[in-house]
């Protein structure tokens, strides 16, 4: 609460020096590591967690050592971990102890998953950045950056940040100068990528889902680099993940061969789209959309499969940001789904129940009525069971909001366990493995 008071009395240019002043300290106390590795940054709205796993992934395949940085996860070399800081972008010295732990495991690439407001807090400064990689642009966090420009603003000063760093030296990869050269990889179908790839760079590389693509219920076929690739893993929004880390890859000299058969080999990230199988007659999926366009983006992947009632349990969003966004995420959900559950999310200091009304006002204006095809359920646990509990065969439980976080926010900065992987499993482990049970 005072360090909160504190910012608040605290004019913004001394905050943003103060913030410079550690990241850039934070290096000189960890030896700058970033100039001992190749850095990818990944940048954008959605999708950064899995293209950062794509790519770290294929890289791992073709034979080389990474370590990673995401929401989801946290990986130096053979280590992985989930990531239970709440925190996209790790604080400064964080990050740099975990660069430098990574040059320790003899890691040759890291790959950060760059967010927009750890950029604003100046964390990327002291990082060296040889490949960064744009996934998309839509409207998040406008409130804590006082608008959608401000937001864009952020994302590409890392663009900048990049443009403006030296030429890293590195004779097992050098551009015929002993240089390693700076690449950008963006998402050309993207309606904001013309910004991004004005800035300056070596190499700049835009992709854009091809109009053959294939998709199916548990996977994707689609073209790059001139050669048709599979995707084991669905959804649309996931070939555009792998079509960054493909293109990646590409940059950084991996053979097409070597690329192709590590795209079929590739592993969803934890929590995204994940479908959790107990032997139910329904489907179960888990995902971190916790803004519109992510949303979206599952409601189509979902739809896309012919089946039975779609029952949707959804929180609204983390409390002190993004107000406005409830009542459009509650308005999605009713018009999509066919029973709509909503419970609690990360509610920090806010009060739960007056963010679960907003969304709850949002579905309601879709026509959606309480207690037949709307359901308030406060405790989260509760309304996974209770959702579970109305699954028919064929039905699609689809559970948004945190994916494979291992831990709730609540009131007074605590972080208290949690993971709705693990409370899906228990309530279809209660509800219908039962010898009493009646579905």
């Amino acid at each position: 609460m005072i360090k909160a008071f504190v910012r608040r009395l605290t004019p913004w240019p001394i905050i943003s020096f103060y913030h410079r002043l550690l990241a850039e300290l934070a290096a000189v106390v960890y030896g700058h590591p970033s100039e001992k590795l190749i850095v990818i940054g990944v940048t954008g709205t959605n999708g950064k967690s899995t293209t950062t796993s794509f790519i770290g992934q294929i890289l791992e395949h073709a034979g080389h050592r990474v370590g990673w940085t995401s929401t989801a996860t946290i990986k130096v070399a053979d280590k992985e971990w989930p990531n239970d800081r709440k925190m996209t972008m790790l604080g400064r010295f964080q990050l740099q102890k975990l660069l430098k732990e990574m040059v320790g495991a003899g890691c040759e690439y890291a790959i950060i998953e760059t967010s927009s407001q750890g950029i604003v807090q100046h964390r990327h400064v002291g990082i060296n950045y040889d490949v960064v990689v744009f996934t998309n642009l839509t409207p998040e966090h406008i409130e804590s950056h006082g608008g959608f420009g401000n937001y864009k603003q952020a994302k590409l000063e890392l663009f900048k940040h990049f443009s403006r760093r030296r030429h890293k030296v590195n004779p097992s990869l050098k551009d015929g100068l002993g240089l390693i050269p700076k690449v950008m990889v963006v998402n050309g179908g993207d309606p904001h990528a013309k910004d991004f790839l004005a800035c300056e760079a070596d190499r700049k590389i835009a992709f854009e889902v091809d109009e053959n693509l294939q998709l199916t219920e548990s996977g994707a076929s689609f073209m790059a680099l001139g050669v048709e690739m599979d995707l084991p893993i669905p959804g649309r929004f996931n070939v555009e993940n792998a079509l960054a880390a493909v293109s990646v890859a590409m940059a950084l000299d991996v053979p097409i061969p070597i690329i192709k058969d590590a795209v079929v080999h590739l592993r969803s990230v934890p929590g995204r789209f994940e479908r959790i199988d107990e032997g139910q007659t329904f489907t179960v999926i888990v995902d971190y959309a916790y803004e519109p366009a992510a949303l979206q983006k599952i409601f189509d992947a979902v739809l896309a499969v012919p089946g039975g009632r779609l029952i949707h349990v959804l929180g609204g969003c983390a409390g002190g940001r993004d107000v406005a966004r409830r009542g459009i995420m509650g308005r999605m959900s009713g018009n999509t789904a066919d029973i709509c559950v909503v419970t609690n999310e990360d509610p920090y200091d806010e009060d739960p129940m007056q963010i679960i009304h907003q969304v709850a006002d949002g579905a309601r204006e879709t026509g959606k009525k309480d207690d037949q095809d709307l359901f308030i359920v406060a405790d989260r646990a509760e309304a996974i069971k209770k959702a579970i509990a109305m699954a028919r065969p064929h039905d699609v439980v689809l559970i948004t909001g945190k994916g494979s976080e291992p831990v709730m926010a609540v009131a007074h900065g605590k972080l208290v366990p949690w993971d709705d992987r693990v409370e899906a499993r228990k309530a279809i482990h209660a509800l219908w493995t039962s010898p009493n049970s009646s579905n």
